[in-house]
């Protein structure tokens, strides 16, 4: 009697890093964010409530899916509206991967032990409602507490930005404080950061956030075979014109993050698409 054949094994997913190379190459490097604040609403026509939201979050997601490299929306802006904004954000993720954009969940969780793998559950894990090609995460509880992230963000072929260098004045107390070996935090963090994608190719899959209002930043290890989210263009003051001062040589690998440079020109479908593209043509004709 014959051997049964093995079962075949499914095919590993294809990496974070890999989908977001192609996607910058295709559609030009360029995060829009989906921050949907009350302001905004207003400033759209909207009332700050769950409609509001929804009108809102429907008609980013229809001028820019299937258009831009990544959308990130900002989780606390659903999250304050209880579960009907949690389920705004759940059709929105479903919506936008479905049209071809990557989805970069801006949550910055950041926790300890089964706690930290519950986030990354929810975020990272394919069967989970709230499902995005990559999360933003904070190291502060000490770099391995995200070792859950890591590891599952890895299995589902999702990505993890963790906070490194971040543009709000605040940060630097923490990330630019020198450890006993005399190098900064934010130092540490990049280098555990390229210790995490060493080998990937065409790009790893775990990059970090970098502010491109922080000026030059070649005493940092930004070579991380990862990509770098960079806020701050647009309403923050830095330009496309900017980034290869910042980020020298590692500028191909910037994934320059802009929210309300382009969120302002809606609600019209149009002005969105338009600001998005002319956004995006800058920044191709900076790095290259």
């Amino acid at each position: 009697m014959t051997e049964p054949e093995p079962p075949e094994l499914p095919e590993p997913p294809e990496p974070f890093g890999a989908r977001l190379r192609r996607a910058m190459d295709t559609r030009g490097p360029l995060c829009v964010g989906i921050d949907p604040h009350a302001a905004l609403l207003r400033e759209w026509g909207l009332n700050d409530d769950v409609g509001g939201l929804e009108r809102f979050t429907r008609t980013a997601v229809e001028a820019l899916a299937d258009r831009v490299a990544v959308l990130k929306p900002q989780a606390a802006f659903f999250e304050r509206f209880g579960s009907r904004g949690i389920a705004v954000l759940e059709r929105a993720v479903a919506e936008a991967r479905e049209a071809g954009a990557l989805v970069l969940m801006d949550a910055k969780r950041g926790d300890i032990g089964s706690t930290m793998a519950a986030y990354a559950a929810a975020f990272l894990d394919p069967d989970s409602p709230l499902f995005a090609d990559a999360l933003t995460v904070s190291p502060y509880l000490g770099y391995e507490a995200l070792r859950p992230a890591l590891d599952a963000a890895r299995a589902g072929g999702s990505g993890l930005f963790v906070l490194a260098l971040t543009s709000n004045p605040e940060g630097a107390e923490v990330q630019r404080a020198v450890r006993a070996d005399g190098s900064t935090v934010a130092a540490t963090v990049l280098r555990h950061l390229a210790a995490e994608n060493a080998g990937a190719e065409p790009l790893g899959s775990f990059g970090a956030v970098v502010g491109a209002t922080l000026g030059d930043l070649g005493a940092y290890p930004l070579a991380l075979n990862g990509p770098l989210l960079a806020p701050g263009i647009g309403a923050q003051g830095a330009a496309p014109a900017d980034l290869p001062a910042v980020f020298g040589g590692a500028v191909r690998q910037v994934v320059p993050s802009v929210s309300r440079g382009v969120l302002k020109q809606g609600p019209q479908v149009s002005g969105l698409r338009h600001s998005a593209a002319r956004f995006a043509d800058e920044v191709r004709i900076a790095v290259g």
